[in-house]
């Protein structure tokens, strides 16, 4: 059978499968070695976050740290009339009050913060957060292998696994904060990886029904044509849920910008997962696939 040139997008998947099996190994060696950079919620310790009438250089806030007379050093971001101070130790009433004072004294109108969270709060969170992501995994498997197959299921578990850790892979790589908002990302971009998956997977059955398969190429045809049907539904969903990420990354808060670069990290890999790493695998599975017997036509 000869088809219309088209783009060979099972072809294509070679490229990304590379890059992603190298990023993911990349990933995995810094989590072995280096493992994530907690914030405050998933380790026990203090977190003082202060809000100053005016911007203060780390210079000048040096010896209001000194004065609180903590002898833990502490880990120090300062932003735009924003200073956030991380202590790995949990901060008596007596404590704060001090630190409180001794920033007080160079800014009378600074207003504080302070999360405090014990070593087995630490635990839990961390723990819950994990289970959150297998259940999430579990319930995806189930309803698609009931609405589809267990190809479709395996294929979308790998595309919507390889969004989330993908991003977790570049936190570890580039040390960046993960913290309760971070597991919020991950489960959305779950959420919309598994979607916009499952847009494409019922195109592939939908042609499914209406072709006749006799070959590996046939199928290969059918995935590619299936892309290309829904290749422009997939981008506009995945710029504009891009956009509105971009824009709080930008535009947002201190406290969502972990947040808001997760879902962009992951709404980058999860625009190309669908097509180029869930469909040609499926594809794999289906030429692995036996032949059913023939049944012996009656005399």
């Amino acid at each position: 059978m000869r088809f219309k040139k088209e783009l060979d997008f099972v072809h294509l998947s070679k490229f990304f499968y590379i890059f992603s099996i190298a990023l993911t190994v990349a990933g995995l060696v810094f989590l072995a070695t280096f493992g994530l950079n907690y914030s405050v919620d998933f380790k026990a310790g203090s977190n003082v976050d202060v809000s100053l009438s005016k911007s203060l250089t780390l210079t000048e806030l040096q010896p209001a740290l000194k004065d609180a007379g903590i002898e833990h050093e502490p880990a120090i971001t300062i932003g735009d009339k924003r200073v956030n101070i991380r202590y790995d130790q949990e901060l008596s009433d007596t404590q704060s009050e001090t630190l409180k004072k001794s920033i007080n004294k160079i800014d009378e109108k600074a207003s504080f913060e302070i999360n405090t969270v014990d070593t087995e709060m630490a635990k839990e969170l961390a723990r819950n957060a994990i289970y959150s992501v297998l259940l999430a995994s579990i319930g995806i498997i189930i309803y698609v292998s009931i609405r589809f197959e267990w190809r479709f299921a395996l294929a979308s578990i790998v595309a919507l696994l390889h969004d989330a850790f993908m991003v977790v892979a570049i936190f570890s790589i580039f040390r960046l904060e993960v913290d309760i908002t971070f597991i919020v990302a991950v489960l959305t971009i779950i959420g919309y990886s598994i979607n916009d998956t499952i847009v494409i997977f019922d195109r592939i059955r939908e042609n499914l029904r209406f072709g006749k398969q006799k070959s590996y190429e046939d199928l290969k045809h059918l995935v590619n044509k299936s892309v290309a049907q829904t290749l422009m539904r997939s981008l506009y969903t995945a710029f504009t849920v891009f956009i509105a990420a971009f824009f709080l990354l930008i535009m947002g808060g201190e406290s969502i910008r972990m947040f808001s670069l997760a879902m962009v990290i992951g709404l980058l890999f999860g625009a190309y997962s669908s097509i180029f790493i869930a469909s040609p695998l499926w594809l794999l599975l289906k030429k692995r696939q036996k032949p059913a017997a023939k049944t012996p036509a009656k005399v």
